[in-house]
């Protein structure tokens, strides 16, 4: 897929990071990249999110080499997707249709699937111009228009029962996954879940962990469903490891909301283990993306250790370093290598002995 990539930068100091994972956004999701435009401005326009002259720039180059899509890296509203498209004759995309897109291809299991689609769904239920004609062959064809009812009209109340319906499926989800951690609770097994921005290594480590097979790779949202696999770790028993999806900065509200039950995997942990990936230049900047999305899903105060992984390609040694009362706060390891991973271990074992089997969460 060709993909001309526009970046717009609206001064925002770490902007050429968010370039940099956009583009990287993009090759995930199979994009081969003709050209990278910047447009620099102090604000939106309301019409086209960009100025007239660089939408006749971007034409040019539309037309030098005839991509099959444009990428924007900046959330588009409708009116501004619908304009830009008129404009440059060539299908537009923002970055939460991108991000979207990207889950839609990752997306393995039933309920990840479920989460996608209603997350699509919602995005597209307010870009809706009356020209979605597909949807009504998804649904049958003739004989479910009303009398008088618009195309339009027939469309968001397809969207909307669909939505309805994916509602009622995820709900049932979350009851199964509330059900599973009393069940959990009751046998007195810790729960820890494994946190952090897309592509810091958590899979590589969960599976070190685990000897599981979850599916790994250098590139972003790998994972996508969320894995639970048992652990005997001795000096704290019967553990459960929980690998989640990664975070990204500006996550699209609607990706939170879809993928709730998923995330409660994180809410409901009696410890975070926090994966970092150590080479990564913009690793502080990462930490702080990720402490945002905690608190989003209050997850905030849940005890955590920060996991510095990936130092086979910093040079740094395994270590483990303890806070001023003694309490493990900070690993630093190769999930890769496994170099370091008794580190992870022991700190499951001192936080099982502070929580003691009748304060897990419920």
């Amino acid at each position: 897929m060709r993909a001309l990539v526009i970046g717009v930068d609206l001064g925002d100091p770490d902007y050429a990071a968010h370039a940099d994972e956009f583009l990287l956004l993009a090759r995930s999701a199979g994009a081969r990249v003709v050209e990278h435009i910047t447009a620099r401005r102090d604000r939106p326009d309301p019409a086209l999110f960009i100025g007239s002259g660089k939408v006749a720039e971007i034409a040019d180059k539309v037309a030098e080499h005839q991509p099959s899509i444009i990428l924007f890296d900046q959330p588009l509203g409708p009116a501004q997707q619908r304009n830009l498209e008129r404009a440059l004759k060539c299908r537009v995309v923002d970055r939460v249709a991108l991000i979207l897109d990207i889950f839609a291809l990752r997306a393995q299991s039933h309920e990840g699937k479920l989460q996608v689609e209603l997350a699509q769904l919602q995005h597209l239920s307010t870009r809706l111009t009356g020209r979605w004609t597909h949807l009504e062959r998804q649904q049958g064809g003739s004989g479910i228009r009303g009398p008088g009812e618009s195309q339009l009209e027939l469309d968001r109340r397809m969207i909307s029962r669909r939505m309805k319906l994916l509602r009622e499926r995820l709900a049932r989800v979350r009851r199964q996954r509330q059900t599973q951690r009393r069940g959990r609770v009751r046998s007195g097994v810790l729960s820890v879940s494994l946190v952090g921005y897309t592509n810091a290594g958590k899979s590589t480590l969960f599976n070190a962990l685990t000897r599981a097979e979850a599916y790994a790779a250098d590139k972003l949202f790998a994972t996508l469903d969320t894995t639970v696999r048992r652990l005997w770790v001795e000096g704290a028993g019967q553990v459960v490891v929980s690998d989640t999806v990664g975070f990204i900065r500006d996550l699209p509200p609607t990706l939170i909301a879809a993928f709730r039950a998923t995330l409660e995997e994180t809410v409901m942990a009696d410890l975070l283990l926090h994966v970092i990936d150590a080479a990564s230049p913009l690793r502080d900047e990462h930490i702080i993306e990720v402490n945002k999305v905690l608190e989003d899903i209050g997850a905030q105060d849940i005890p955590r250790v920060l996991v510095y992984n990936k130092i086979d390609q910093t040079g740094h040694q395994p270590r483990i370093d303890r806070d001023d009362h003694g309490t493990i706060a900070r690993v630093l390891l190769s999930a890769q290598t496994r170099e370091g991973l008794e580190g992870v271990r022991q700190a499951i074992v001192e936080y099982s002995e502070i929580a003691g089997n009748n304060s897990f969460n419920v």
